[in-house]
């Protein structure tokens, strides 16, 4: 697949932004390395004129960015994310480098899209949101000093997209393919499953969402590590709809 196709797959999401002179420096990172699906979760304010003089030549992407009230909307029709952290938590993806995290997600967008997830300024992503990832990756900065900008860290982020992609660093999955794979499921799908999974715990008792303790997360992490393809969904959601039948715990109507 050719490296601009690829890059064109790449979303860059912003999780609740505070500054839109960010927004526009992140528009301006984006655009010089190929990349221009924009979305923004939840902004501060937005659109601004300080947005569209820091994007200074990429106010085409400030035009058509995408916003939405919630992460998920964000990803729904993505089919790996990448969650960018400044540490390791302790649920949710390992977090990877930028090297060989950017060639996994170059690798991802050869079968759809596929997004990176940056946080707020001030407070990074929540842990909620990480877990709707399924990697993380940090960029490595001087201990003494780690502060690193909005617009700097995806203008770091979408250069390592631009030399995997063109470096064919991303390997060509898409080559002698395994036997019976299906294309990957969508963030939609997975969380569907997750949804459905938690329904049926509650309903036989396995799970109590008033003391939920770390089971989902230790399950999405669980799920995150598998890769899931569209028919893997189907089958646990087929398992899954007949306990419901078999325990009398189907859904009515």
């Amino acid at each position: 697949m050719k490296p601009e196709v690829l890059l064109s797959r790449i979303r860059v999401v912003l999780c609740r932004p505070s500054h839109p002179g960010n927004i526009g420096a992140a528009a301006r990172a984006m655009k010089t390395m190929g990349l221009s699906d924009l979305r923004l979760v939840n902004p501060k304010q937005f659109p601004d004129p300080e947005a569209d003089t820091r994007a200074t030549g990429a106010v085409d992407l400030l035009d058509n960015a995408k916003i939405t009230a919630t992460l998920a909307e964000a990803l729904a029709d993505s089919v790996f994310a990448v969650a960018v952290s400044a540490r390791q938590r302790d649920l949710g993806p390992a977090v990877g480098t930028p090297r060989e995290t950017m060639a996994r997600l170059l690798e991802a967008a050869q079968q759809g899209v596929v997004a990176l997830v940056f946080g707020n300024e001030t407070m990074g992503l929540s842990n909620e949101e990480v877990l709707q990832c399924q990697a993380a990756v940090t960029i490595p900065t001087n201990p003494d000093f780690s502060s690193l900008n909005l617009g700097a860290a995806v203008q770091v982020l979408c250069y390592e997209c631009r030399m995997a992609a063109f470096s064919g660093a991303a390997p060509l999955s898409s080559q002698g393919a395994t036997p019976f794979v299906s294309p990957p499921a969508t963030h939609d799908e997975i969380e569907g499953l997750y949804g459905h999974l938690e329904t049926l715990m509650t309903d036989t008792g396995f799970f109590n969402p008033q003391q939920p303790g770390r089971l989902m997360p230790k399950l999405r992490r669980l799920f995150g590590r598998a890769g899931l393809e569209k028919d893997e969904i189907n089958i646990l959601r087929g398992i899954l709809a007949s306990t419901q039948v078999r325990t009398g715990h189907g859904r009515k109507g």
